[in-house]
């Protein structure tokens, strides 16, 4: 890496904050104002949440929630304010975060399947171990089975499989949330790193992903009760009954409905549901305040990237649903911030507009390790926008869920600057949208004769880009 020079690393914001997924590229100065060449490779932590929405962070607008540290990382790092999922839903997204691969070239399209020994050793962790960096995952693994858990795989483990539980107990006996464990773990890896050989750490939260059962789906860390009681969260535009009963009728019995009627069914269900979230969140950033103070105490933070981004995005009530697994934008954009001590200061709390995406943080790990993009990642380093490079860059993409359950159907689209193509396989039904005229994506051009042509055009891009993604082109 060839950066101009090295950025000043502020001091850490101490205060509770939404954690939104955020590729961070952060920014230090070197007080003598000194050009100088990191000794080793650069250390690289990876902080992923779990069903997190682009717009729950202070720096991406949102005015109620409170970050402090997601929001310290994107001013000295680089935020991408137009991140996406390839795929909506856990496993298939993690495995395109960890490959670089669309989930049609993969072939993980559920929650169960395990990674086979020939995929394994192409995710970039395992390619980081290889070439001499000591691994270590604390948290949600989030594909699979327990049995495909790859614990001899990396030098320090302790992650989990299946969706965990928010409610834990310390070897005392007093109650400690997931969030916490999962910080303290963390820290515990940091703390036994040599330095003799550079690191990596994958720290995936739960937060703030629903858990299924009891009162709430969103099970957050009592000590932040009080937080966003004196508060009224807006509700969507697009929440409004009428919103719903203008889908399709196969809309009416997915799985997004059902956790919408569980816990958002009544206003006062929703400001309840959206609080416990945004409470989740702030857990979040409290422990990534903690994990990089930890890094500044070790003399660990002028050599250390840190990725934060989301596996998803999530639907709080929009059109009358409740997760994600379609492709609107707040179920398939996530944040995205990445911060690096070496970057080319001038980038420094920048935010890039361009679209990014989740198969885009493989290449682009590898090529911060100084190491060759393997051919099998089908995405793009983001390291030019680290090093205020101006490059071509994409202007759409594809997105698929191949599931076949009967409450998620199989779909693909296109994603342009301007327009959304959805098709629904199971149904063949199409939806397209003019996001610069329509970014709430409410009215269906695909039977207005006037977009005919527009139509057709995208039809044929999305089904130009599905063969390429299959084939690996």
């Amino acid at each position: 890496m060839e950066y101009l020079k090295r950025c000043e690393v502020l001091g850490l914001v101490v205060g509770v904050s939404l954690a939104v997924i955020v590729l961070l590229a952060g920014c230090e100065g070197d007080l003598a104002g000194k050009n100088t060449v990191p000794e080793k490779k650069p250390n690289i932590i990876v902080l992923l949440t779990d069903d997190q929405r682009w717009d729950t962070m202070g720096c991406a607008g949102n005015s109620i929630i409170q970050t402090p540290n997601m929001d310290d990382m994107a001013q000295k790092g680089i935020r991408f304010a137009n991140a996406f999922v390839t795929t909506s839903m856990d496993a298939p997204s993690r495995v395109s975060i960890l490959t670089g691969q669309w989930e049609g070239r993969h072939g993980i399209i559920d929650d169960e399947t395990n990674l086979s020994q020939t995929l394994l050793k192409q995710t970039y962790p395992i390619l980081l171990r290889r070439a001499g960096y000591e691994i270590g995952l604390v948290g949600r693994y989030g594909i699979g089975t327990k049995d495909g858990l790859p614990i001899g795989e990396y030098d320090f483990w302790r992650g989990f499989a299946g969706g965990g539980t928010y409610e834990n107990k310390a070897e005392d006996g007093t109650y400690k949330h997931l969030t916490q464990i999962i910080g303290e773990q963390a820290i515990e890896f940091l703390q036994g790193c040599s330095n003799e050989k550079p690191f990596y750490l994958s720290v995936n939260f739960k937060a703030p992903q629903y858990q299924e059962g009891g009162t709430s789906q969103f099970v957050y860390d009592p000590a932040y009760k009080d937080l966003y009681k004196d508060v009224t969260i807006p509700v969507p535009e697009t929440a409004d009954r009428d919103y719903f009963e203008a889908l399709p009728l196969f809309f009416h019995d997915t799985e997004t409905r059902r956790l919408w009627n569980e816990n958002f069914i009544t206003r006062e269900m929703f400001q309840e549901s959206v609080k416990d979230y945004y409470r989740l969140i702030t857990g979040v950033d409290v422990v990534i305040g903690k994990i990089r103070g930890e890094l500044e105490k070790l003399g660990l933070n002028n050599n250390t990237v840190i990725i934060f981004a989301s596996d998803n995005g999530m639907y709080l009530g929009e059109y009358g649903f409740v997760g994600n697994w379609f492709p609107h934008e707040v179920s398939i954009r996530i944040p995205l911030i990445v911060f690096d001590p070496w970057a080319n200061e001038k980038q420094c709390g920048i935010t890039v507009e361009k679209m990014v995406l989740n198969v885009d943080i493989a290449p682009t790990i590898m090529e911060l390790a100084g190491l060759d993009v393997p051919k099998q990642m089908q995405g793009q380093s983001v390291l030019p926008f680290l090093q205020g490079h101006r490059s071509k860059w994409r202007k759409d993409f594809f997105y698929e869920n191949l599931l076949e359950n009967q409450t998620i159907p199989r779909t693909k689209a296109l994603r342009s600057e301007q327009y959304k193509y959805i098709h629904y396989i199971d149904y063949e039904f199409e939806q397209l949208y003019d996001l610069r005229h329509d970014p709430n994506e409410t009215i269906n051009l695909a039977g207005d004769k006037k977009y005919q042509r527009t139509l057709k055009s995208l039809r044929n891009r999305c089904d130009e880009l599905a063969k390429q993604v299959k084939g690996g082109q």
